[in-house]
């Protein structure tokens, strides 16, 4: 029997939602679908990610350095337009790595990692 599962979500730690949500549209192409004062959520194809605000204080503390996978068809023109928009450098693209992927990575204005991966 199938799960039933259509997608999932990340949600990333933000202390800054509008300059986070401005990066994310520059730099990863994504499209703004909701945003307020303490969250945004941003689509790209069907993938989403969600930004929550966090004031960094032991009640409520920011937790930067979240790590997330996003898997690819064909890798090779994202890298092209991810060097295009700055987001990476052209020496970033690893290709045939020991574990079967081709892939590239990021880190976003929070320390958050993002990888792009392409299985083999």
């Amino acid at each position: 029997m199938k799960s039933g599962f259509i997608e999932i979500s990340p949600v990333l730690p933000s202390l800054d939602i509008d300059r986070d949500v401005a990066w994310y549209l520059k730099y990863v192409g994504f499209e703004l679908l909701h945003k307020d004062d303490m969250y945004a959520v941003l689509r790209r194809e069907n993938l989403c990610i969600h930004l929550q605000w966090h004031a960094d204080t032991k009640d409520d503390p920011h937790l930067g350095g979240s790590v997330i996978k996003i898997f690819v068809k064909d890798i090779e023109p994202l890298f092209s337009e991810f060097v295009d928009r700055g987001t990476v450098s052209k020496d970033k693209l690893r290709i045939q790595t020991p574990w079967n992927t081709s892939e590239f990575g990021f880190y976003d204005l929070n320390k958050n990692a993002v990888f792009i991966v392409q299985d083999l």
